[in-house]
């Protein structure tokens, strides 16, 4: 039985799948696949049969730390000098030639218009020199989609399921009724969550590190000593819109900050940590609070949800990860319950395996883009065929 044969649209890549082999007699198809929408850059070697051959992933934290954030210019120069090095790396962790390659992907969008045009310029040149199709494919789709590439093939997501996607650009919760098909249910009125976890993070005086603000953040919450006993007691921070499909990060990132300004004097290493820690929770208390409400919502409906994804970068929190899993477990009865599903940590944040694996059921329809697509650096994920 293929992998692919567990649910109803990841039967038609089967179907592709098998028409491919009969008529080519190759086993899989493989994709070379480019991601370069905000500030990582990367290349990744990803196959039908779901084989991640290579994921190469060049990060810029060092360049963008004293800007406080992403800084266009900086990040467009720097996808040009890493971007031939991944695709070379990739390839040769994946064992292959450019040769081997059967198809191109790319993001299209949406991300910073500049960096996509790296990504777009490179797989678009590359696919014309050597006459191999090529995909655009939709960043939020490809974090979406992930689990279907990661999950053993008995725990496949079924269609519907909501997704959860949370980075430092978006803020969504998805409907998914197929691989193209999303149903924006809640969006943020204000700023991602990603994005407020980075400026708390900044507002603390927090390093970057290796891998970002907000990991640094969540770094900090996880600290144990002997002073844990003495934390200042901080008042929980409130979920704005109680009853409301919809999320708002904005509010929290100023408490930290109109926190902060109140203080008579400069934070201790304890306060540090204990408002961390408050923010943390909240976010986490957000998130929690409008999925339990969807689901409430769905079932209204009588729409039948038994899987749950979580992906971008803000999934590779372990605490936030922990703390939606309670919350599903308290929601569920013994009679249904629903999985709870999240890509590996290192395909959380921006990667090119997602991008190829998004493009993958296009490839095997025989559904290509034309090489002078555009980009789309604003694009509803809602409105993805358009």
């Amino acid at each position: 039985m293929s992998l692919y044969c567990l649910s109803l649209n990841t039967n038609k890549i089967s179907l592709a799948h098998r028409t491919l082999r009969a008529r080519t007699g190759r086993r899989t198809f493989t994709v070379l696949g480019f991601e370069s929408s905000a500030d990582d850059t990367c290349a990744a070697v990803v196959t039908s049969s779901r084989q991640i051959l290579s994921n190469v992933v060049v990060k810029q934290h060092d360049l963008h730390e004293g800007f406080g954030g992403i800084h266009p210019s900086v990040a467009i120069e720097a996808h040009q000098r890493n971007m031939p090095g991944a695709v070379r790396m990739a390839l040769e962790q994946a064992r292959i030639s450019i040769h081997d390659v059967d198809g191109i992907a790319f993001t299209r969008g949406p991300g910073i218009g500049g960096c996509l045009s790296v990504g777009s310029n490179a797989a678009k040149s590359l696919a014309a020199a050597l006459g191999k199709p090529l995909v655009g494919v939709h960043h939020m789709q490809a974090h979406a989609l992930t689990p279907l590439l990661t999950t053993p093939a008995a725990d496949l997501p079924q269609f519907p399921f909501l997704t959860l996607l949370v980075s430092g650009g978006h803020t969504l919760l998805l409907l998914a009724s197929s691989l193209t098909s999303f149903q924006i249910l809640a969006t943020t009125a204000d700023a991602s969550i990603g994005r407020a976890f980075d400026k708390a993070a900044r507002a603390l005086g927090l390093s970057w590190g290796t891998r970002g603000p907000g990991a640094a953040l969540e770094e900090l919450c996880r600290v144990t000593n002997d002073e844990l006993e003495s934390l200042p007691d901080i008042q929980p921070f409130t979920v704005p819109m109680p009853g409301k499909l919809a999320f708002s990060f904005a509010s929290l990132q100023s408490s930290v900050e109109r926190y902060i300004s109140l203080m008579e004097e400069p934070l201790s290493s304890s306060h540090k940590i204990a408002l961390a820690r408050a923010f943390q929770t909240a976010a986490a208390r957000q998130l929690c609070a409008k999925l339990t409400l969807s689901l409430q919502k769905l079932k209204l409906k009588d729409v039948n949800v038994r899987d749950i994804v979580v992906s971008g970068g803000v999934a590779s929190n372990i605490f936030l990860r922990e703390r939606l899993q309670a919350a599903l477990n308290e929601y569920s009865s013994d009679d249904e319950r629903i999985s709870l599903h999240f890509p590996p940590l290192e395909l959380c944040t921006d990667n090119a395996a997602m991008i190829a694996w998004a493009s993958m059921h296009r490839f095997l329809a025989s559904d290509y883009d034309d090489y002078t697509i555009d980009l789309r650096a604003k694009w509803s994920i809602e409105d993805i065929r358009v």
